[in-house]
């Protein structure tokens, strides 16, 4: 199928090379893609970890659109799957000059209901808050304009804005062929698109819905294809962890209520006593979120089925609040014919029901794990399976090529600890290197004397490390933390810092502003430092000197009441394994890799990685995470680390005057 094309394809003088300038010929990216090839023609299963650098998502590309059949590529993030579907496909298919029809699709809460669109403007109750109004002429000018209603298009309504659930719909309160505007839904024009395309883009959510449907017996929502191949494959299995779970909170029952009210009197008012059925179930509600007060008092207001403080209070609730939904239901059911509206809430009524009496169920084989979380205004009931292997192993389908690629798949050059968790051990898997010199461009930076992290002063004392660093590098600084309370902290230490020393560069900080904004700020800003936490540690691309230092607070340890690392400890521990060896250092490798990778993004890049917490040097274990980072230079002492930023940055400055020179 493929032959010697692909040599000629990614050869110096190629139709890749004449298609960017950027092109370098890399040996790791041909060969890659020949054992990409070699996976599809057989309709096998690859793993493949990629090296920063490689150029993996050409690698992939040209084999996928050469192969012919149906494909589906997944991503990480629907950031990545914007830039794959936007900017890499059309370069590819450019230079390979195919006739290859892409598409991209996304779950459905990313699209612009016409319907729930009419229904808010409508509602003068609808809007909750100050500057609602304004999104929402926005979002009613752009479904007029736009041919997606891809709400990613739309910059002026940020991303995370509470009035999108408003505007858009879920698998329970879509109308379906009953909707008056079906034939101009975007949903279903993205889906036929990606059913008539021959690579479809997705994301590693939207593959997890997925699956969970099919374990439902609803298949309508991905298409077939002949070759999957999953991108940023690390992170697959939390994603199905989450996903392959359920979760059920007191604001969706609140919101339940209210839509019950709301409906029950525009469509059938004289039917039933709408507004005491609502009320009752914004009362038991209550009820049920005051049996969980204690939680309050816990570290991390977290806790499993099996701890709940006072659980016959709480059972108690729970019985009071489904036999309110189960009036609303009787009163539903009644009524569900006169209007689409009255059969959408019965149908949202009906998955939180079910989801509520199961919640705290043990299944068959006792894999699942059940907790309730309190937020601030909120109850939720969680669950999650403890292993996906079994239920992810098993959608593979017979000839269909898997390819799974990520910068960060291994353990120090180990892939059990990935294959194990989605059931792939009899996968290929195999390593390239990044083609970077990291040696001589970059350097490890672990101070000394720091205190461990749980000391007291541990954040001040690493501040003050960090703080040279900063001004050697003249800001240029990503400062990653495991949690948000140090990302406050941090960035505070920070500004006094700066206060102290009379400097003005800018402190960005996660959490004033959406993620896509600080990062482009970031990008753009000279001597900016920005502090984040864990969406910080991967998918950032800053390339160049706005970026020469990378520090990282702590190793990236998830914390140990987290309730399902806890539940698969402990059952790691009765069946005899080392749950710190099994589960908690080998993803504590990974994450570390994520988060030093965001360093050394291009063969001119340089700087300095800083990790604050000594047992990567001090602790026996340490040896298996920083022999997992690429082989940067290593060092305790801060001399070190200063003259190698500020001659790296001399030797840059010089670079950049030579090539004015000659211009």
């Amino acid at each position: 199928m493929f032959g010697t094309d692909l040599d000629d394809i990614f050869a110096p003088q190629g139709p890749l090379a004449k298609q960017s300038d950027r092109y370098r010929m890399r040996e790791a990216q041909r060969a890659l893609a020949h054992d990409i090839a070699r996976t599809i023609e057989n309709r096998g299963s690859l793993i493949a970890e990629a090296g920063t650098g490689i150029g993996k998502t050409w690698a992939y590309l040209v084999p996928a659109m050469m192969a012919g059949g149906k494909v589906l590529i997944s991503t990480g993030t629907r950031t990545l799957q914007d830039q794959l579907y936007s900017k890499d496909f059309p370069q590819v298919r450019a230079s390979l000059n195919v006739p290859i029809v892409t598409a991209l699709l996304k779950g459905r809460s990313n699209y612009v209901c016409h319907y729930h669109l009419e229904r808010l403007q409508d509602d003068p109750q609808g809007l909750k808050a100050r500057g609602e109004a304004y999104q929402l002429r926005q979002i009613v000018q752009f479904a007029q304009k736009s041919k997606t209603g891809d709400r990613a298009e739309l910059q002026t309504v940020p991303e995370d804005a509470d009035i999108w659930s408003r505007v858009t719909a879920t698998r329970e309160n879509c109308l379906g062929q009953e909707c008056p505007h079906v034939k101009d839904c975007f949903v279903y024009k993205a889906r036929r698109l990606a059913q008539e395309a021959d690579i479809v883009v997705i994301n590693h959510a939207l593959f997890m819905a997925d699956m969970a449907l099919k374990e439902e017996g609803i298949t309508d929502l991905l298409p077939q294809a002949d070759i999957i191949i999953f991108d940023e494959a690390h992170q697959l299995p939390e994603t199905a962890t989450r996903f392959l779970g359920k979760q059920i909170s007191t604001h969706q029952v609140v919101e339940l209520a209210r839509l019950i009210e709301v409906t029950g009197l525009a469509q059938a008012r004289e039917a039933a006593p709408w507004s005491v059925l609502s009320q009752s179930i914004e009362n038991a509600t209550k009820v049920l979120r005051l049996s969980c007060a204690a939680l309050e008092h816990m570290p991390s207001r977290r806790v499993t089925s099996e701890s709940i403080p006072d659980p016959v209070a709480f059972e108690q609730a729970r019985s009071e609040l489904d036999d309110a939904l189960a009036k609303a239901r009787t009163a539903l059911i009644s009524q569900q014919e006169r209007h689409p509206d009255l059969a959408a809430a019965l149908r949202s009524l009906d998955t939180i029901q079910t989801r509520l009496s199961q919640w705290g169920q043990s299944s068959v084989a006792s894999t699942v794990v059940h907790w309730l979380e309190l937020g601030l205004h909120h109850l939720r009931l969680h669950s999650a399976p403890l292993s996906v292997s079994d239920l992810f192993s098993k959608e593979t389908e017979v000839d269909q090529a898997r390819i799974f690629l990520s910068a960060t798949l291994t353990v120090k050059g180990d892939f059990s600890h990935f294959t194990s968790r989605l059931g792939l051990e009899q996968a290929q898997t195999v390593r390239y290197e990044s083609p970077f010199s990291y040696p001589d461009q970059a350097l490890l930076y672990v101070p000394k004397g720091l205190p461990l992290p749980q000391a007291p002063d541990f954040l001040n004392q690493f501040v003050a490390a960090l703080f040279p660093l900063i001004q050697a590098g003249e800001g240029a600084t990503l400062v990653l933390c495991t949690t948000l309370r140090a990302v406050e902290r941090v960035a505070q230490l920070l500004a006094e810092a700066y206060e102290a020393h009379k400097i003005e560069w800018p402190i960005l900080r996660q959490g004033t502003q959406t993620r896509r904004f600080l990062l482009e700020k970031f990008r753009d800003t000279p001597h900016a430092v920005l502090v984040g936490s864990a969406s910080f540690w991967e998918g950032i691309d800053v390339v160049g000197s706005q970026l020469t230092t990378v520090a990282i607070d702590k190793l990236p340890f998830a914390p140990p009441d987290d309730p399902v690392l806890e539940a698969r400890l402990k059952v790691c521990r009765q069946e005899g394994g080392n749950p710190f060896m099994s589960f908690q250092l080998p993803e504590a490798a990974i994450t570390l890799k994520q988060g030093a990778g965001r360093l050394i993004r291009s063969e001119q890049d340089w700087g300095v990685l800083m990790v604050g917490d000594t047992r990567l040097v001090e602790k026996p274990y340490g040896r298996l995470l920083w022999q997992g980072l690429p082989p940067f230079k290593r060092t305790r002492v801060l001399d070190d680390a200063v003259r190698f930023l500020t001659t790296k940055r001399q030797q840059a400055a010089q670079a950049k005057q030579s090539v004015e020179t000659i211009d």
